[in-house]
This record gives C-alpha cells, structure tokens and sequence, in this order.
C-alpha cells in the first residue's frame, strides 16, 4: 500500500481521496502511536516523527480532514482520533506543495473532472498543520526518478557482492 499524508489542505481531494485520507492518516496514527509494526519507517510519517509532538501532530492532522469531511456532509467518527489535536506547525516546502498540486490534478483528471474544475480554481493552500517556506519537493517524497535510483543502487550493490 502506498501512503500519502497531503500537504495540501484536504478541499483539494474529491470524495474518494478524502476518505482514503481519512483511513491513511488514522493508520498513520496507529503507526505513531505504537499500535502497529509495520510502516515505522514510511517516508510519509518522517515529518511527523521530527516534530516534538508527534501523536498529537496526526491528531491534529486528523481533525483538519475530519473537518472537511463534516463540511461536506460525511459522517468520520471523531472518536477515531486518539489523542488530542494541538497547536503545532510542521513546515512544509513550496516545491512539495507544487508537486503534490499537480499530482493531485493528474489524479483528478482521471477520476473526478468536475472536481479537478473546482480545484483549479482554487488558491494554493496547506493543511492547517502545515507551513509553507521555500524549497524543492522534500526529499522524503517517493519520486519516480528516486525510485528507479535505489533500486539500481540495489541492483550494483548485488552485482558487486558476486565480484
């Protein structure tokens, strides 16, 4: 499974991405909070384990997406998020917020275009846990290009080993 904790804020996603949110980031949470082996060390959840409050940042991420869902009318159990969310800020690159902005139109367009529409007209916004500063993609996001390096990385490492 691969998962995306957006930087972006949750309005940019149609109702498919937001509940698939939802679910990423309350597995994130488990995550973070111990409750669970695997995905310790997805390069998603690296920003929240540099932050001081790391269970409460997810919890505050939580409730943003929370919020959205309840804007639009959906009904996400609030009693899912397990700590309480706090006032806390994780900085996030304008590279990334680029990035993901075009990602998520790419997905849109194949799935949602009246969605797509609406979130071409919107300006760029964060999550609310997030700040923007200036910077390139952050290099925690799985690139194609990254991707391909590691694993011919890999492949030289085993290569090596059989000299």
């Amino acid at each position: 499974m691969h998962m995306r904790l957006w930087s972006l804020h949750p309005s940019f996603l149609d109702s498919k991405g937001l509940v698939a949110l939802w679910r990423e980031a309350l597995l994130a949470q488990h995550v973070l909070c111990g409750k669970t082996k695997g995905y310790r060390h997805h390069p998603q959840l690296q920003r929240f384990l540099a932050c001081q409050f790391p269970q409460e940042a997810i919890a505050t991420y939580l409730l943003d997406v929370h919020n959205e869902a309840d804007r639009r009318g959906y009904t996400f159990d609030k009693r899912k998020i397990i700590n309480n969310p706090v006032p806390i800020t994780i900085n996030v690159t304008g590279g990334q917020m680029v990035f993901e902005l075009q990602h998520i139109k790419e997905k849109l367009f194949r799935r949602d275009r009246n969605h797509l529409r609406k979130v071409e007209t919107l300006a760029l916004r964060p999550h609310s846990l997030f700040s923007v500063v200036p910077g390139a993609i952050e290099t925690w996001e799985r690139l194609p290009s990254r991707r391909s390096q590691k694993g011919s990385e890999k492949e030289m490492a085993g290569s090596n080993a059989h000299v």
